[in-house]
């Protein structure tokens, strides 16, 4: 006999186990590999390599996401038969793991720098070994079916391979340079940071409006500025070149507050008119925009900012001082000097370090660069030709534009963990050897005195080369040569450019290959009410709490299904708590199948005679099937989610599932094909549900599979019952089978009719065991109708002794209910439903009462009230009004 199944789904004893059998038995490993016997290379593979997280990293939602959203993909493919590789790996991280080993070193008392190089490499090693492997065990815990044997990391020693390759092949190509150029610098972590390391925050500051006098002159420009102690590195003063305002003044001089340092004033189309004064001070040095107008005007650099942000020797007077300490001053002399005009509350956009908190500072400063130009402009092509899609088609734009208008790329990092530049400087001849090998002597000179460049790569730079990396570049591997290129990459809308647009060009480069087909972009997480979630906003979700909670599958479910390709998702608790609620139904439903195998037939007598719910719900099935598959292939996962759901909890467990009871107590043959559909379509469904929800479906699975065998062995789908529900294959539309697919608005028609009894009953305070009496004009329905008297009499809670279908239409009565369901007409009679002298007495109680709310709120809205209120409160008082003349209307149709 079947095992009863306990009667609810417990998760915290399922999840570990399952993914413990899943991992032993091999199945996330590829089914078709290079590395053994029986390798086929004409069959294609389907390969993803994941974003890696950061070695640092501890699971937040943003993983959750993307790790649930790849392992659908994973296991789909899985089930479509093709061989599936998901790469894992963990990025290095540079700057955040150099930060927490170096506040451990803090707590110690001691420092990096007093530590030494070697040593302090050494103490990061040892901390990545001890907690790096954290982060991929929470990664585990989401379900994740990588193949943890090809994991890598970084700065493996294949990866870091392939990066010396990397560095060397553009530096010998001429793209890879030294040079002094405008980056983000860290005065906190003291190094150049990206792009994506720095955050904006709002916050309120001040603009500050002052004079730039003339040389010669009484004229002064008024010019105003965010950032006063940038003043000192002011190489030039500019105005529009349309503005007749300044036209006069350009190409006079104008003086350097304080300093008085002579500067041009020059024009150049960039300058906004309509902002500030209209005239801009340019800081070639220290401000992006004033950057390019300084090149474009062959302006002085001058840098005033030590790499602690203190003013250096460039700054006169005021060297030594932090910036902000010299904002004050410097002001204060200016005010002395009669050439402050004004200061002004303003709102600005605040660049911090994404890691330290601290107000970043656009600097020139000498770094390593690559000149991506080339690569860009092979990049652009690759998806204007098609051979890349991107997932929403809107991102197409995003990535245009970056890559249009692309800026060389600093790689450069003033830290101690991560690639070192593989660059080496003689002491002898100054030379730069440049090698794939650490060498032994200047290729210059034959020196040995040669010192390695002390910065490292930016991370961004390994993690370019990470799908054809992990997979043995530069080395031609078997692993390359099959799984190479990659299918789909699937990531944030936010790292485009930071990191998608990387891979495409190095990809291109050195493989002269796209490194995938396929880029989804998935959105943010969000809280339910859209913001952005935060520890200051004490809105965070954790879902480690929450998989220790609700369940892993809930969490995924709620992540998978409420995401659109690119869109951000909100998500609450009470989404994850439904969910949960939607494994147990599944669980439940399960249960009555299995329980009901034990009292099915050994074999049937004749062939299937279909009941109009069993043809329904097959051609229901079909339909389901054909719309998720179509869905699937159009990388719409949520919306199939929601129509797998939908289906059923909406069409199996609450309508099919209830007629089948029905069914099987008929017994004989009537028993055994309800039973076999609902083994069919309870199957189908864990088939579908798989990929989004893994562990609760192969649970389920496994005792619906187990159950069929010992019971029924004409049960088992077509092709028989695979080992596991994750190597199973994905449904495909069934076959007709004797089931027509037109019964699918007859049934439709039932399922109105006892929709709408329910809601009479609901209505009039029925009692759920009461049966009512019932007629059906049915009209050319009635031979259909007939047949399902007593499925609509037991769905409706109608006495079948009560219900009469007559093929005329009823004749109108006040002492009856008449509902038309178009094409068919159900009369219900009110004697003996309700007490009719206490339903009038309660009917015009409530009519009283509305028509009591109707005068009150007349009155107010043609108060005073109307206009002085809050538009919103005035709203919500004109929709209580419409709702109580609604109510109104229906109570005075139900008396008469």
């Amino acid at each position: 006999m079947p095992k009863e199944l306990p009667k609810a789904y417990n998760f915290n004893e399922t999840e570990a186990r399952i993914y413990q059998w899943w991992w032993d038995a091999g199945y996330f490993q590829p089914s078709n590999d290079p590395n053994k016997p029986g390798f086929d290379p004409t069959i294609k593979p389907f390969v993803i390599s994941i974003p890696p997280a950061n070695v640092t990293g501890s699971l937040h939602l943003g993983h959750a996401l993307f790790v649930s959203m790849e392992d659908l993909l994973i296991r789909y493919h899985r089930m479509k038969g093709e061989p599936t590789l998901w790469v894992p790996g963990v990025d290095h991280a540079g700057i955040a793991t150099q930060l927490v080993v170096e506040n451990k070193l803090r707590e110690e008392g001691t420092s990096r720098k007093a530590l030494g190089r070697e040593k302090f490499l050494e103490r990061t090693w040892a901390w990545k070994e001890k907690y790096g492997g954290i982060i991929t065990q929470q990664i585990r815990r989401l379900g994740a079916s990588c193949d943890w044997t090809r994991e890598r990391f970084t700065l493996d020693d294949g990866l870091s391979r392939a990066v010396r390759e990397a560095f060397v092949t553009l530096y010998e190509k001429g793209w890879i340079y030294r040079g002094p150029r405008m980056i983000n610098w860290s005065p906190g972590l003291q190094t150049a940071v990206s792009d994506l390391e720095v955050e904006y925050s709002e916050e309120t500051g001040k603009l500050y409006y002052f004079k730039y006098q003339i040389v010669g002159s009484e004229e002064f420009i008024p010019v105003a500025t965010t950032r006063p102690e940038t003043i000192l590195g002011d190489t030039g003063v500019a105005v529009h070149p349309d503005d007749v305002r300044f036209s006069h003044l350009v190409g006079k001089k104008a003086i350097v507050p304080i300093l008085g340092r002579e500067v041009p004033v020059i024009a150049d189309a960039y300058v906004d008119r309509e902002f500030g004064t209209g005239a801009l001070k340019i800081t070639p040095a220290h401000d992006p925009n004033d950057y390019e107008i300084g090149i474009r005007h062959n302006l002085e650099f001058i840098n005033v900012l030590n790499k602690d942000a203190t003013i250096n020797e460039n700054g006169g007077p005021y060297a030594g001082l932090d910036r902000m300490d010299c904002r004050q001053q410097l002001w204060a002399d200016m005010e002395a000097a009669d050439l402050v005009i004004k200061v002004e509350p303003y709102l600005l956009k605040v660049p911090r370090s994404q890691r330290g908190g601290e107000v970043v500072e656009p600097m020139v400063s000498t770094q390593w660069f690559v000149d991506v130009q080339e690569m860009a402009d092979e990049a652009l092509a690759a998806v204007e030709d098609g051979r890349i899609e991107i997932i929403p088609e809107r991102f197409k734009k995003v990535y245009y534009n970056w890559m249009e208008n692309i800026k060389d790329w600093c790689i450069s990092r003033q830290l101690w963990w991560g690639h070192r530049i593989p660059v080496w400087y003689c002491d002898d001849c100054n030379a730069m050897t440049v090698t794939r090998e650490d060498p032994e002597k200047c290729q210059s000179c034959g020196s040995k005195n040669l010192r390695q460049d002390p910065d490292v790569l930016d991370t961004w730079f390994s993690s370019a080369l990470w799908p054809f990396s992990t997979l043995g570049w530069p080395e031609q591997t078997p692993d390359l040569d099959y799984f190479y290129p990659t299918s789909v990459m699937e990531t944030g809308y936010d790292i485009l450019f930071f990191w998608v647009a990387r891979m495409i060009m190095t990809g291109l480069e050195f493989t002269g290959q796209a490194p995938f087909h396929t880029v989804y972009l998935h959105g943010l997480i969000r809280d339910e009410h859209g913001q952005k979630m935060s520890k200051t906003k004490n809105n965070m979700i954790d879902p480690l709490d929450v998989m220790d909670e609700l369940g892993t599958d809930a969490l995924r479910f709620t992540l998978l299904v409420g995401s659109t390709p690119g869109n951000d998702t909100n998500v609450s608790i009470k989404k994850v708590e439904a969910n949960r609620n939607f494994a147990n139904k599944l669980w439940n439903a399960g249960r009555y199948v299995i329980r009901n195998l034990e009292n099915m037939p050994a074999q049937p007598v004749g062939e299937p005679n279909w009941t109009l719910a069993d043809s329904w719900i097959w051609a229901r099935m079909k339909q389901v099937n054909q719309t998720v598959n179509r869905l699937f292939e159009g990388y719409q996962f949520g919306e199939a989610g929601r129509q797998i759901y939908d289906f059923f909890w909406g069409e199996f467990a609450d309508w099919y599932v209830e007629i089948a009871k029905n069914q099987i107590a008929e017994g004989g043959d009537r028993a055994y094909y309800t039973i076999q559909t609902l083994v069919r379509v309870m199957d189908t469904c864990l088939r579908f549900l798989h990929p989004f929800t893994p562990f609760v479906t192969e649970a389920l699975w496994g005792h619906l599979r187990s159950a069929s065998i010992e019971t029924s062995p004409g049960l088992a789908p077509d092709g028989g019952w695979e080992e596991a529900l994750i190597i199973a294959r994905w449904p495909e539309p069934p076959a007709m089978e004797g089931w027509e697919e037109g019964k699918i608005e007859d049934f439709a028609l039932i399922q109105e009719m006892v929709r709408a009894i329910r809601n009479i009953r609901s209505e009039y305070k029925v009692e759920p065991g009461r049966r009512i009496s019932c007629t059906i004009s049915a009209r050319d329905k009635s031979v259909m109708i007939e047949s399902q008297k007593q499925t609509f009499a037991s769905l409706a809670g109608i006495d079948p002794q009560g219900l009469t279908i007559v093929a005329k239409p009823l004749e109108p009565s006040e002492e009856r209910i008449t509902l038309v369901i178009t094409p068919v007409e159900v009369s219900i009679p009110l004697v003996g439903l309700v007490d009719l002298e206490a339903e009038r007495s309660r009917l015009e109680k409530e009519l009283a009462e509305a028509q009591s709310q109707i005068e009150r709120l007349e009155k107010l809205l043609a108060s005073p009230f109307a206009q002085k209120a809050p538009q919103d409160v005035v709203e919500k008082e004109r929709e209580k009004l419409a709702a109580y003349h609604e109510t109104s209307e229906r109570l005075q149709q139900q008396l008469g």
